[in-house]
C-alpha cells in the first residue's frame, strides 16, 4: 500500500515538472518571437529650429491729409493698385470763422503797405530819372571845376602861387567825390525801395495764399490741392479705415493726423518671427529659411535670414528673439499681409548618411550603445559613435546598412 502511493506522487511529480518544462519553454519561444528587427538605412538629416510669425510687406506707408475736415469723397478700396501721386480721397474743408477773417485783415494790410511801397518807388524813380537828388552835387561840383580852370590860368601866368592853386585843386577832387556819391547812393536808394516793394508784394500773395487755403484747400499757383490727398509711393491698398462722411485730422508736429489709407509694396515681403532662446545662439544671418503658411498648407516658400534681435522679450515665461527673414519672389501664390506662418531655420544637415532611429539608442553614462544580432536570437551592446540627428533619426559612424539591429 505504502509503496503504491509513493510510486503514484513520483508519478504525479513528474508530469508536473515535465509540464513547467514545456511551459518555460513555450514562453521562451514567445519572447524571442516577439524580438523586432531593423537595419540602418541611407538617409538625409536636417537639424532644424522653428520661428513662429506672420507674412508682412517690407515697407508698408499710412497716407495722412494735409488739411482737418470731413471725408467728401474715396477714390481707392483695399486691394486696388495704386501710383504714387493717385488720388485717394477728397476732404471737405470747414473753415473756422475767426480764422477767415483775419486772414482777410491780413490781406488788407499787405495790400495797403504794398501800395505804399509802389507809390515811393514811383516818385523816387521820376526823381533819379530828373537828377533832382544830385542836382545840388552836381551844380557845386560844375562850379569847382570852372574855378579850379581859372585858377589853373593864373598859376600858369604867374599870377598865384602853387600853393593857392592846389587849395583849389583839392577843393575840385572833394567836390566831384560829393558828385560821385551821390550819383551811387541815389541808384542805391532805387534798389533798396524796389527790394522793398519785391517783399510787400510776396507778403501780399502769401495772405491771399493762406486766405485760399482756408476757404477753398489750396493755393492759387499751387498745382497740387492740399484738400486732395494722394498716396505718397506705388503699391497694394491694404486697408482703408475711414469711411466717407467721417471727420479726419491733419499731420503736424503736434499729432500723427488721421491715417487715409495703408499703401504697402506687395512684392517685397519678409517673415517676421519669435525664436526661443535655447536656439537664437545657433543662428546666423543669411541662413535659408522655409516657410509654411498656414492659408496655403500644400506650398512651402523660400526665405532667407537676415535680421537677429539683439533684445529678447518675455512670452508666457519663455525669452524669445524677433527674427526677420527676406522672402523670395513667387508668382505660383500671392501671399497676403497678415498671413500666420511658420519658418523652419536649417541649422544643420547631412546628406545621405547612415541613420538609425533614435529610440534604438542605449545610452550608458557618456556612451552610446545599439544590440546588434550575433546569431540566431541572440544580441550584444556594441558601442557606437553617433554624429547630427533631428530629434527622431541620427547618424551613425562606422556602421553600414546590412547590420542587423534590435529595436528597443
Amino acid at each position: 500500500m505504502n509503496k503504491g502511493c509513493l510510486l503514484g506522487l513520483a508519478i504525479v511529480l513528474l508530469l508536473i515538472t515535465a509540464g513547467l518544462f514545456a511551459y518555460f519553454n513555450q514562453q521562451s519561444d514567445k519572447e524571442n518571437e516577439g524580438i523586432k528587427t531593423t537595419r540602418p538605412t541611407i538617409e538625409d538629416v536636417v537639424k532644424k529650429t522653428v520661428a513662429t510669425g506672420s507674412i508682412k510687406p517690407r515697407k508698408e506707408i499710412m497716407v495722412k491729409p494735409q488739411v482737418s475736415g470731413v471725408v467728401d469723397q474715396l477714390f481707392v478700396e483695399a486691394g486696388q493698385l495704386v501710383t504714387k501721386g493717385q488720388k485717394l480721397a477728397r476732404i471737405k474743408l470747414i473753415p473756422d470763422q475767426v480764422s477767415i477773417n483775419n486772414a482777410q485783415s491780413s490781406v488788407e494790410l499787405t495790400r495797403i503797405r504794398m501800395e505804399d511801397a509802389r507809390r515811393e518807388l514811383t516818385r523816387q524813380r521820376k526823381v533819379f530819372d530828373q537828377k533832382l537828388d544830385i542836382e545840388a552835387a552836381r551844380t557845386s561840383y560844375e562850379d569847382a571845376k570852372a574855378e579850379e580852370n581859372r585858377q589853373r590860368g593864373l598859376f600858369e601866368d604867374g599870377v598865384i602861387s602853387e600853393t593857392s592853386y592846389n587849395q583849389f585843386k583839392l577843393q575840385l577832387n572833394l567836390q566831384k567825390a560829393a558828385y560821385d556819391n551821390a550819383t551811387i547812393t541815389a541808384s542805391n536808394s532805387i534798389q533798396q525801395l524796389e527790394a522793398d516793394l519785391d517783399i510787400r508784394t510776396q507778403e501780399y500773395n502769401a495772405a491771399r495764399d493762406n486766405l485760399a487755403l482756408l476757404r477753398e484747400g489750396a493755393t492759387r499757383n499751387s498745382k497740387q490741392v492740399s484738400n486732395v490727398v494722394l498716396s505718397t509711393v506705388a503699391g497694394m491698398v491694404l486697408d482703408v479705415p475711414i469711411e466717407e462722411g467721417a471727420s479726419v485730422i491733419e499731420r503736424n508736429n503736434f499729432n500723427e493726423g488721421t491715417t487715409i489709407a495703408s499703401v504697402a509694396d506687395m512684392t517685397s515681403l519678409i517673415f517676421e518671427g519669435m525664436v526661443d532662446e535655447s536656439d537664437v545662439g545657433k543662428l546666423k544671418e543669411g541662413m535659408p529659411l522655409e516657410l509654411t503658411v498656414g492659408a496655403i498648407e500644400s506650398e512651402k516658400f523660400s526665405a532667407k535670414l537676415e535680421y537677429i534681435s539683439p533684445k529678447g522679450v518675455e512670452e508666457e515665461g519663455a525669452v524669445k528673439f524677433e527674427v526677420k527673414a527676406a522672402i523670395q519672389p513667387t508668382s505660383k501664390s500671392f501671399l497676403r499681409a497678415g498671413y500666420s506662418a511658420s519658418g523652419d531655420i536649417i541649422l544643420d544637415r547631412r546628406d545621405k548618411v547612415v541613420v538609425i532611429q533614435e529610440r534604438d539608442l542605449i545610452f550608458k553614462k557618456d556612451s552610446t550603445f545599439v544590440e546588434v544580432q550575433t546569431g540566431e536570437n541572440e544580441f550584444e551592446k556594441r558601442l557606437i559613435k553617433t554624429g547630427l540627428s533631428d530629434g527622431l533619426k541620427i547618424e551613425v559612424m562606422e556602421m553600414d546598412t546590412t547590420t542587423v539591429i534590435k529595436v528597443q
